[in-house]
């Protein structure tokens, strides 16, 4: 259906009122942020609309929005006309695409998730504010292009946008957009909440494993009490392969029923995760990261960092790390990959050869296909169909995982084989932890018209046609057999 306004932004009206040296309130300069992004991201200028608690003037109703953002703070939750308003989008949603993800909560300032209205609780939330570490203090911020605000409130409105401009093109569409394929197969990943004093760190580490691919857990705020958290965090954790733990110097919020913190807790439900996989014989490792130089004032954190490196010690499939967070990223990398190769092997119980073909040449290069697995090698193979970005990330992963290499040529012109004997030098940027034992280009249609360029990659030429072809490659196979 279409909609009258493509983001509602509700607010508390202290919330929007001028602080400081600034002429314009905080709700006022966020609006003018979003839509700037919004406009870059989707290319369009979205029609945003404001809508205050006291608000009389904003004649639009609330079901005529496409998306809401509720801007959560004291004032919010305290007001009975924000809550209400929520109250109306959630009703008018249900009749409208219930499937799509409408809502989105700022935090303007920090709110426990048991003081959040009922409806907004299980959204991911953005923190759009700086706290202190050591202090707690919240501030404000009064200039937002300051190194502190790149990190912080720029990080997470550039998110929002992506976000909400996903939305807007599901709306639009009735078809929500393609995901992009893990590059790494079985990856889902358990990236625990964190104290806000690590929010930026997390958020690091989030972009890092999206980039990757990698399907990320917990997709919704967790639940204020224990009992709900406890089925919430175990039933995500079963679904993933690893849990990463971030640990900082705030001890976290404490959920209702417990006086343990969410951090700690989601450090046990982990913990027996890794017990239950190793009698089940799944996959799965927990990494845990301190950071560097902790200060450890607070003594429940303190107490709980101490405890958590002893039983670390005595637990297999996990690793506990105290640097600087690039290294651990780093680490984090390595693993994924250790992983996904063994499960290569796996799968393929031997040395796999990368037969680089075009579509074009599906047809002629299947003789070839069968000599290759005569000689007991197991075929990994380019996609063809899906996003551009899907195919590239299938190419990439082939190139980490492949032993051997071979570019056909059929149909394909020269420069097409460049490309590809190009992307097999630069296979060690792609991850690769182990040489590349062969590397050829095939021809079935004839002689190239210039083998040295190639023969200066490092590539064996095997030319000529299809009988004559195919005769060499067996011979050339044989150089390193499984």
């Amino acid at each position: 259906m279409p909609f009258e306004i493509d983001v509602l932004i509700i607010y508390a009206d202290r919330d929007n009122e001028p602080s400081g040296t600034s002429e314009m309130g905080w709700i006022m300069q966020f609006k003018n942020f979003l839509e700037i992004l919004l406009e870059q991201v989707s290319g369009k200028k979205p029609a945003i609309l404001l809508k205050g608690e006291h608000d009389t003037l904003t004649s639009p109703r609330l079901d005529n929005a496409a998306v809401l953002v509720a801007v959560v703070s004291e004032g919010f939750v305290e007001s009975q006309r924000c809550l209400e308003y929520v109250d109306v989008f959630v009703a008018g949603a249900k009749d409208a695409s219930p499937a799509y993800k409408r809502m989105f909560k700022v935090f303007k300032s920090p709110i426990s998730s048991l003081t959040q209205p009922e409806k907004l609780r299980e959204l991911v939330g953005y923190s759009m504010f700086h706290q202190d570490p050591e202090t707690g203090e919240v501030l404000e911020y009064a200039n937002y292009f300051t190194a502190e605000a790149e990190q912080q409130y720029w990080m997470e409105i550039v998110d929002l946008s992506y976000d909400i401009s996903t939305s807007l093109a599901t709306l639009a569409t009735g078809v929500a957009p393609n995901p992009v394929k893990n590059i790494f197969p079985r990856k889902t990943i358990y990236l625990a909440e964190t104290g806000h004093d690590l929010s930026v760190q997390r958020n690091i580490v989030t972009r890092e494993l999206h980039r990757l691919g990698y399907t990320i857990l917990p997709g919704q705020s967790l639940p204020g009490n224990l009992k709900d958290l406890e089925q919430t965090v175990t039933n995500n954790l079963s679904k993933c392969s690893m849990s990463i733990h971030l640990i900082g110097s705030a001890y976290g919020e404490i959920p209702e029923g417990t006086d343990k913190s969410i951090q700690e807790l989601q450090t046990i439900y982990s913990a027996q995760r890794s017990v239950d996989a190793k009698k089940k014989e799944e996959d799965f490792s927990r990494l845990i990261w301190i950071a560097p130089n902790l200060d450890t004032s607070n003594d429940r954190q303190r107490r709980f960092i101490e405890t958590l490196k002893r039983e670390v010690e005595a637990q297999e499939g996990t690793e506990i790390l105290q640097t600087l967070l690039e290294e651990f990223k780093s680490v984090v990398r390595e693993e994924l990959e250790e992983n996904n190769e063994k499960k290569v092997l796996e799968d393929t119980g031997g040395r796999a050869i990368y037969l680089m073909h075009d579509n074009v040449d599906h047809q002629a290069v299947k003789p070839f296909i069968d000599v290759i697995q005569d000689a007991g090698f197991n075929i990994l193979m380019p996609s063809f169909e899906g996003e551009l970005l899907e195919l590239r990330q299938k190419h990439i992963e082939n190139l980490r995982n492949l032993d051997a290499a071979i570019i056909f040529k059929g149909q394909v012109n020269e420069q097409w084989v460049r490309m590809k004997a190009l992307d097999l030098l630069k296979a060690p940027g792609f991850g690769r932890k182990k040489p590349i034992i062969g590397k050829a280009v095939v021809t079935a249609m004839g002689s190239l018209s210039d083998k040295e360029p190639f023969k200066n990659l490092d590539l064996r030429v095997i030319d000529g046609d299809e009988a004559h072809s195919l005769a060499s490659l067996r011979s050339y196979l044989q150089e390193f057999k499984p």
